[in-house]
């Protein structure tokens, strides 16, 4: 049987946190033995606003080698860095000449960013036809998102349509969104009604972020909202949500089940217990992937080979993609030889 094709994408933003971590990464590296899979460095979404030149480099490099040293691995998966493959920004300049302005403008994550900025960007309202791109050039059954950009994927889904209507043939596979189960919203822990944010993880007592040490993942939890109660279990009641936020993360470190979870604790002496035992669960979790990550930060030829050998691999189906698409689009392809 063939293998589902899967393609997943993250910014190189920086703050990489543990939502992050186990809302994705930690999914992507278990699923590499049943399906294909091509992770991207989505770098030129970065773009969208603007950046800091060394840093975007940095922290782009900095993503790629976190992604490796968590258990990508070369060679079951592919993983490039999205500038480094030019069908990406050539072939959305031929979707966005098939794509109908309302619909990127009824986007709700354009809507609330825009309402946000003074001067908004071209690129910003151009994203999700990038994404898109990003999507359906590697011929992908399936997209592991959060609730957040399923939107952006069932638009990538209307495009693909679009396109094999316009054009008469089933050119494009018409993927699906993929929300994963285990670990797909890690809370605040200074906020668990609201979703750990990058953009927040610089806040102390927000987030715990992969870069930082022992002693502060432990202070973090130390730090954590909970109740005035004593009771740990998994409930949906707001008031609960602390605690089962810190179970929640529990739950997707150690992949047991709730009932397993909660016999962990069943002689937890209270909520000071119950942050102690998941901050350890979590450092020793990240422990080794931090050491992973620093060897590869320490040996720039060796990460920048894993990434040429990555960008090789996705070339060489998204590229004679988007070619196909010139074709079929009615432009003249260039003589062997000539790019």
């Amino acid at each position: 049987m063939t293998k589902k094709r899967v393609f997943s994408g993250i910014q190189p933003t920086g703050n990489l946190h543990l939502g992050n971590y186990l809302g994705a990464i930690k999914n992507w590296v278990k699923g590499q033995e049943e399906k294909e899979n091509f992770f991207c460095v989505v770098d030129l979404h970065s773009l969208t606003v603007p950046q800091d030149p060394d840093d975007l480099r940095f922290q782009t490099r900095s993503l790629a080698a976190w992604l490796l040293a968590a258990g990508i691995d070369p060679d079951k998966s592919t993983l490039f860095i999205q500038s480094h493959v030019r069908a990406h920004a050539e072939g959305c300049w031929l979707l966005n000449c098939i794509t109908p302005l309302g619909w990127l403008q009824r986007m709700t994550q354009f809507k609330d960013k825009a309402a946000k900025q003074e001067s908004v960007l071209t690129g910003l309202l151009d994203y999700p036809v990038l994404m898109a791109g990003d999507i359906i050039f590697y011929d992908a059954d399936e997209v592991p998102v959060g609730e957040d950009q399923k939107q952006h994927v069932e638009l990538t889904r209307d495009i693909a349509q679009r396109f094999n209507s316009l054009y008469g043939q089933e050119f494009f596979v018409i993927p699906k969104p993929v929300i994963p189960e285990a670990g797909a919203r890690v809370m605040g822990l200074d906020n668990p009604a609201a979703k750990m944010s990058k953009s927040l993880a610089h806040l102390r007592g927000h987030a715990v972020r992969l870069l930082d040490d022992p002693k502060e993942i432990g202070r973090s939890f130390k730090r954590a909202v909970t109740d005035s109660g004593q009771e740990i279990v998994f409930s949906d009641d707001p008031e609960k949500a602390g605690v089962n936020n810190l179970l929640g993360i529990y739950k997707a470190i150690t992949d047991k089940s709730e009932a397993e979870v909660l016999a962990d604790f069943a002689d937890a002496r209270g909520y000071g217990d119950l942050k102690k035992r998941v901050a350890e669960v979590v450092i020793a979790e990240i422990a080794p992937i931090r050491e992973r990550y620093d060897r590869l930060m320490a040996d720039p030829a060796e990460l920048d080979n894993l990434l040429a050998r990555g960008a090789e691999q996705a070339a060489a189906v998204s590229n004679p993609k988007v070619d196909q698409m010139k074709e079929i689009m009615g432009l003249v392809l260039p003589v062997i030889g000539v790019q």
